[in-house]
């Protein structure tokens, strides 16, 4: 059975290397090829271990052959994300001549909406290669999995544990008691969500091809760009404002707009989270304004802040929601490395929290810290009255006391991975910030990070062990981290 899923997923992945090199073909480039070359490899692999899996299913007992463990979801999940960067960075290799680590960091920077780029002119790529790195995020935003759920009607890929193994947390809503359906229902608001931002584009001063490959890593919260200074090239306040519209948007639980179409706006409204989320943006946009009009700057920075409350105002919209939805876009006035220090410790608190649950961003989720800071209240209570009886709730309802651990667990884990990051970083020669801020900026599938690897810079000149461990991260933090590490354990192995 495990088979027949890699097989279906990597022949997925055919499809959109087929579309790849129709792009190439269509703008005249002699790399088409290549995407047609990768496209047919995808389909041989996905093909051959297909047909491995149908043969074992058929000479399997009943019991072997429909026994899917919640482990061996775990190991697709993850397997499958390593495939598929694996297929995906050959056309990196073959048409930007980048080395194996640097081609492995650009795909898994792209399937995991990372955003992190070793290319330092992204103006002279093909319109191929561009749109390949732009489609690869529109492919993980959602998921790889739940894209094939929602495609692809087998009996394989109805595996509810392949589902929660890819879109684990808590906040993730079923739309549907049937998994697919649930799957195609996402699939359809991420696409309405991806063509209306595409048209808002368009609008403005983007081009069409520009236009689709924003919306794309737009609403994947992914942050890949055609052109090398990001939005920042378009010297448009309208682009950064309709920008940060849909990364807000595409930062909430897509549940939630589902629940708007069917008009349960007593659900929205209650939901904690989503409460949280706007309340944690727009003050952060307030704090911005503020430091930019009474924080001490240097002389050599004020070029670079913006000037104008209207400036002001949409260059910390901008930047709040560019970070906390985990996109890493760049604006005209984005640097918040030259800002000064002050306003790096905000900007790294937005890359920890994150949005929201069941949405296409990063970080550690909204949710989270909601349930946390619960937990912790209750035990402030406990020590005055020891005899008290305290449960957490979320949206009226009351959480077991395993999720609530393994919540409070996932915070210890993302600490103790931070630290192990920034040891090995700064053993190979990175300074402290760079490193603290690279670290956090893997694991929660940022982009920009900090000192050397600011939204001002890119990461071609980090340590190649460096980039392979910043890939792994990556890996990590888009599948939440519990999928990937269970992986790592002696006992996983074990019957």
């Amino acid at each position: 059975m495990k088979k027949s899923i890699f097989g279906t997923l990597l022949q997925l992945e055919s499809v959109f290397l087929l579309i790849t090199g129709a792009v190439s073909l269509f703008h005249n480039e002699k790399d088409w090829w290549v995407f047609m070359a990768c496209a047919a490899l995808s389909f041989v692999i996905g093909g051959i271990t297909l047909s491995i899996g149908k043969w074992k299913a058929r000479h399997a007992s009943e019991d072997q052959s429909k026994y899917f463990s919640r482990a061996d979801s775990f190991m697709v999940v993850t397997l499958t994300w390593v495939l598929f960067s694996l297929i995906g960075m050959i056309p990196y290799m073959m048409l930007a001549g980048m080395s194996i680590e640097d081609a492995m960091f650009e795909a898994m920077s792209g399937f995991t909406t990372t955003g992190a780029s070793v290319i330092s002119n992204i103006d002279g790529l093909s319109h191929g290669l561009k749109f390949w790195r732009c489609i690869t995020q529109w492919m993980g935003g959602l998921g790889i999995v739940v894209f094939t759920f929602a495609l692809v009607p087998t009996g394989e890929m109805r595996n509810n544990k392949i589902f929660s193994a890819e879109t684990s947390g808590i906040g993730m809503d079923k739309l549907s008691p049937k998994i697919a359906t649930t799957a195609r229902r996402l699939m359809m608001i991420y696409l309405v969500l991806t063509i209306v931002c595409a048209l808002f584009y368009y609008a403005g001063p983007m081009n069409a091809f520009d236009a689709i490959c924003h919306s794309f890593t737009t609403t994947a919260t992914g942050g890949f760009s055609t052109r090398t200074a990001s939005i920042a090239y378009y010297n448009s306040p309208y682009i950064e404002y309709v920008a940060a519209v849909f990364m807000f948007l595409s930062s909430m639980n897509f549940g939630m707009f589902y629940y708007a179409i069917i008009r349960r706006w007593d659900i929205i409204r209650s939901n904690e989270e989503l409460n949280a989320f706007v309340k944690i943006v727009l003050t952060a946009v307030v704090v911005f304004v503020l430091l930019f009009n009474f924080a001490s700057h240097a002389s050599e920075s004020l070029h670079t802040l913006p000037m104008g409350l209207e400036e002001q105002f949409r260059s910390a919209l901008f930047h709040v929601t560019s970070i906390i939805s985990s996109t890493g876009y760049a604006a005209m006035k984005f640097d918040y490395v030259s800002w000064g220090d002050v306003y790096l410790i905000p900007t790294i608190m937005l890359m920890i929290i994150g949005s929201c649950a069941g949405s296409t961003a990063g970080g550690i989720k909204v949710v989270r810290f909601v349930v946390a800071l619960k937990a912790i209240r209750n035990e402030f209570i406990k020590q005055l009255h020891p005899r008290a009886v305290l449960s957490v709730s979320l949206g009226g309802r009351v959480m077991e006391n395993e999720r609530v651990r393994r919540t409070l667990c996932y915070f210890v884990i993302y600490a103790i991975m931070i630290m192990l990051a920034i040891s090995v970083m700064t053993l190979l020669g990175m300074d402290f910030t760079t490193a603290f801020g690279s670290s956090i900026s893997a694991l929660s599938n940022i982009g920009p990070g900090a000192g050397l690897t600011g939204p001002a810079s890119n990461y071609s000149m980090v340590h190649p062990a460096i980039k392979w461990l910043m890939s792994f991260y990556m890996l990590v933090g888009r599948l939440e981290i519990y999928t990937v590490l269970f992986l790592f354990m002696p006992s996983f192995y074990k019957k």
